[in-house]
């Protein structure tokens, strides 16, 4: 394997500086206002996670992915109330013991924290229970997370108001990505790229599922991203038609079908892109006929995704169905069966701050949002799974295709395979 540690640092410290994931703090309050709107005159109320409640091992604390939408914030324990003409976070003071183990946190009463945290106000969290109603007086309606345990909390400090669900509304806002999102996206789907391109080049037979994790990622960390957006996939042979398998154990064998299903997490914001490689160079016959037609599939959805399409498997104008239909019209399953009957998914879902984002299943597409479409073709008897996913910007008119710079056609990918360098010392690894 050629090393990549030189070229990737050189291109990712290029294209991808980590400092532009930094979203301006206008952009929140930008989408706290739009939120505001929503509310009809009630309030909002929202607690962030706490240290113990959300961890990742890649990178500690992990926000809840709704209160940084609104905030930005990314430190611990804190919460937001969002009020016809005004609007408080709320901070934890200063703790310096805790401090000592886990860094600097800003609290209340620190200098410019207002405008760091880009609100009007910060108070001491250890005074939401005086404060709050005091803040909602004269406000009749609550509007929260009504699932999240603290919501329980919330019914005792606040009596005699009704709560309403704002799961909806910020699925609503979250669905349409600003400039500035898609940017944040697009960095992300870059990186996603960069991964992808270096599993095929570390790719042959020989090797061990978990030997492709390995230079993914390095590329991630090269490039100063967080974390993965979601548990890789690196399913070979069997293991390919099983949809979020993770063992990562089996050694690669000659005419195996590998899928990978990867996604870099950068400035919060996800990405989601799979192909399916043959481990050997070039398809098979027969592989290469479901390819092409998994691939026909997802150009079909593709070439119809636009305003008012949906993602949903029984609603109306539904992008799934598109994919069914087409499949069904050849039957080549292993005993002739139409082969609708192997896409045993979604067609794709939306991408953002969540790999999974937030939704609204009965909103149809609009402009401005950005999905997957994702068919795939599962033949355990055979042992071939195939997946195609691509991510793609949903305009006025149609769709634009936001990964298109990695190879989907089969000879894209035997060109692509090809011109990699092979070196048989690689093939190495252990059960």
């Amino acid at each position: 394997m050629r090393r990549l540690t030189v070229a990737v640092v050189v291109l990712l410290a290029g294209l991808y500086p980590c400092s532009s994931t930094e979203l301006p703090v206008g952009e929140y309050s930008a989408r706290r206002q739009a939120l505001r709107k929503e509310l009809d005159g009630g309030a909002f109320i929202l607690f962030g996670a706490t240290r113990s409640e959300a961890t990742s091992r890649w990178t500690g604390f992990v926000q809840e992915s709704n209160f940084f939408y609104l905030t930005g914030w990314n430190e611990p324990g804190a919460a937001l109330v969002v009020l016809p003409e005004d609007e408080v976070l709320f901070l934890p003071l200063r703790d310096r013991e805790r401090e000592r183990w886990s860094g600097p946190q800003a609290a209340p009463g620190d200098a410019g924290v207002e405008a760091k945290a880009g609100v009007r106000r910060v108070l001491p969290m250890e005074a939401l229970a005086v404060e709050l109603p005091q803040l909602l007086a004269g406000v009749n309606r609550v509007y929260t997370l009504v699932d999240q345990p603290f919501t329980r909390k919330l019914r005792r400090l606040l009596p005699m108001r009704e709560f309403r669900d704002a799961r909806q509304v910020l699925a609503r806002l979250r669905m349409r990505k600003s400039e500035m999102e898609l940017a944040a996206l697009r960095r992300s789907i870059q990186v996603t790229l960069q991964m992808h391109r270096a599993a095929a080049e570390r790719l042959r037979p020989g090797i061990y599922e978990y030997q492709l994790l390995a230079p993914m990622a390095q590329v991630l960390l090269e490039a100063g991203c967080e974390q993965p957006a979601f548990t890789p996939i690196v399913g070979s042979g069997p293991n390919a038609t099983i949809l979020h398998y993770s063992g990562y154990r089996r050694q690669i064998q000659p005419g195996d079908l590998v899928v990978i299903d990867v996604g870099a997490e950068c400035g919060h914001y996800a990405a989601d892109v799979t192909r399916t490689l043959p481990a050997s160079g070039r398809f098979t016959a027969r592989q290469r006929r479901l390819y092409e037609l998994v691939l026909g599939a997802q150009q079909a959805v593709i070439d119809a995704v636009k305003p008012g399409m949906s993602l949903g498997r029984r609603s109306p104008n539904s992008l799934y169905r598109i994919a069914v239909d087409y499949l069904n019209r050849f039957a080549e399953g292993p005993n002739g069966e139409p082969l609708g009957q192997f896409f045993t998914h979604g067609i794709g879902h939306h991408v953002g701050l969540d790999v999974h984002d937030l939704e609204d299943p009965a909103e149809a597409l609009a402009a401005g949002m950005v999905i997957t479409i994702e068919p795939g073709i599962y033949i355990p008897e055979e042992g071939i799974g195939i997946r195609i996913e691509d991510m793609v910007f949903v305009t006025e008119k149609g769709a634009q295709l936001l990964t298109g710079d990695l190879p989907r056609h089969a000879e894209e990918i035997e060109a692509w395979l090809r011109g990699r360098p092979w070196n048989a010392a690689s093939a190495t690894g252990s059960r």
